[in-house]
This record gives C-alpha cells, structure tokens and sequence, in this order.
C-alpha cells in the first residue's frame, strides 16, 4: 500500500474532470501516492470518464450525494494509506508537488496537517483566496492568510516562501493524517460548506498536534467555483459558520464575550450592507444569526483551552490592522 492517498471528491463533475485529473495523473510519484476520485452518486459521465480514460485510478463510488464534508468523511473511513490529501476537484498540480508535502509530515511526527502554496489557476502569479501560504485567525474569529488579507490578494514574489506553523491549512489541498482525521471526526457535515476546514484544524491544535504550510510544494487552484464573493447564500455561511466555530470551540466561560464582540461587529457589516442598498446581503447576515442560535444546541461539549488568548499567532485585530491602520499585505502585519 502507498503511503499517501490523494482523494478527489466528486459529484457530476465530468467537466472538472477533463479539465484537471490529468495533471494530478501525471504530476503525482506512483512510489508515494495513489489517487482515488470518491464519487458522491453522480448521474453524469464521470465514472466513465475515469474508466475510459485513467484506469490507474481507483473509485470509491457511493449510491447518494453525502456531500462535501459527509463524502470526505466517508472516503476515510475506508482508507487505510498513513497520510491523506483532500484535493478539491479544481485543482492543477505540477510536477514534484507531493514529495515535500510527504516529506513534511514523515520527518515530523508532531505534524497533523500541512498545506502546499495556494496560487491562482486564472493568474497564476498570484496566491488564491482560499488558503494562498497558510491559514490564521484573530482574536474575534476572523480568518485571513498569508498572501490575502480580506479581498486584497497579494502577488507572488516569493515573499512567503519558508515552511512556518500556521493555524489552519486550506481544504482544497490538504494533506492529514488520516488516523488522525478519523480520531477527530474529519469535517463537521453540518457547516456544510465554508469554514469547516478551519474547524478541523483549530481540533487538530486542541489534540497537540501542529499544522504547516510548506510553500515548496504549490498547486493550482480555480477557486469560486461554488458560490461568488458577493452571493448571499456564501455570506450567510460565513457568517452562520464563522458563529458556530467560535461556539464550538472556545472554553465556556469564553463563548459568550467573544460572540458578543462579533454580535456588534456583524451588526456594522449588516449596516454596511443596509446604507449601500445591498438588502440581499445584509439579510443574509441576520438570517445567519437566527439559525445560530438554533444549530448551537448541537454542540453541547466544549474544550478547556482557549486558543484565540493562548495561541500568539491569533492575537490580532485584523479588522483594526485592515481598515484602521490600512495593512493590506501579510508582511505589513
């Protein structure tokens, strides 16, 4: 058996299929990693297409549509490989993008997660929203990363380059290890989507181990191919997920204040959203709120570490060192 396998999740995603299996095929050692599309019950062409075309790699195919988090899970569940890479559908790697990545995590036993480079597959000179060279969160919860700070996405120059410990590692490449995973219980199937990668790795830290980025290793990521920036259905899931990621995963006695910092400072994004007539957006923000509350009752257990205090890398205001002190790069932080 391979040491690592690289999971591709997939649901009616032919196209995205054709456009980029071949390059993880092709640019991914056989000595290292074997690769594995888990198909959520697509009723298009796509397990043909593999078939047809990529008999080297192996389907797990399942009868319904369990989602992004639930697919994952289950994908996991049954593999057996020390390490795995959750490789979204979108994603072009090149070649020797695997070795560094295996290798981080094989000399460094204390290691849970890691992450290669994240750059744009539409301009490719410049690092992609989701993930860019490592993943951070500040103190009230908000999350930006190493070559992105909000919507300003730096270009790359080579400028984040070192291996550092990060706070989370993107979805759209992530390496785990995959005892490790299961042990935790992989993706919280109820955020659905956006921020469940996050929520992951902020279990990874509370079980002891660390989280990387290693930047000699990069792919290429398309990226927005679910839901644009704008769209309200993505702002209602930052916001709602954002909400219960803080909830449940900061001690008791530290869930109200901070959820009372963030009630006021996402009652200012809503007014922002109300004063330039977006209605659409800023109901998605309260709509978020309200179904909190609901889905709160779900998480009835809590850790004794406070990570957003006790963690140096998450103590900043991001919101003041942005629009305050206008810090738009990751090296001016």
């Amino acid at each position: 058996m391979k040491p690592v396998a690289v999971i591709i999740l997939n649901w009616n995603g032919e196209k995205l299929l054709r456009r980029y299996l071949r390059s993880v095929a092709v640019n991914t050692n056989p000595d290292i990693a074997e690769i594995i599309v888990a198909d959520n019950g697509s009723t298009d062409g796509s397990l043909a297409f593999i078939r047809d075309n990529f008999p080297q790699v192996k389907v797990m195919a399942f009868d319904t549509n369990h989602g992004f988090a639930g697919g994952y899970n289950l994908a996991l569940a049954q593999t057996a490989n020390e390490f795995t890479v959750l490789l979204n559908s979108d994603v072009e790697t090149p070649p020797g993008w695997i070795e560094p990545l295996y290798q981080t995590m094989r000399e460094n036993p204390e290691t849970g997660a890691c992450q290669p480079k994240i750059l744009s597959l539409t301009d490719k000179s410049k690092f992609e929203y989701a993930g860019a060279s490592g993943g951070f969160i500040d103190r009230n919860g908000y999350p930006y990363c190493r070559g992105r700070l909000f919507s300003s996405v730096e270009t790359d120059n080579g400028q984040y380059d070192t291996a550092i410990p990060v706070f989370w590692a993107t979805g759209a490449a992530l390496m785990v290890r995959t005892a490790l995973y299961n042990r935790l219980g992989g993706l919280d199937a109820r955020f659905f989507a956006h921020m469940e990668e996050i929520d992951l790795c902020w279990r990874i830290h509370l079980s002891g181990s660390k989280i990387v980025v290693d930047p000699r290793s990069h792919v290429y990521h398309l990226g927005g191919g679910s839901l644009p920036a704008s769209d309200p259905r993505k702002t209602y899931l930052n916001f709602r997920n954002n909400l219960l990621l803080l909830h449940k995963n900061l001690p008791v006695a530290d869930v109200r204040p901070t959820l009372l910092r963030r009630r006021l400072l996402d009652t200012v994004a809503w007014l922002k959203f109300m004063l330039t007539f977006d209605f659409a957006n800023a109901n998605a923000i309260l709509r978020a709120h309200r179904d909190f509350r609901s889905m709160r009752a779900h998480y009835t257990t809590h850790p004794d570490t406070n990570l957003l205090r006790d963690m140096p890398i998450n103590r900043r205001n991001i919101l003041i060192d942005y629009y305050i002190r206008g810090r738009r790069r990751f090296s001016d932080l």
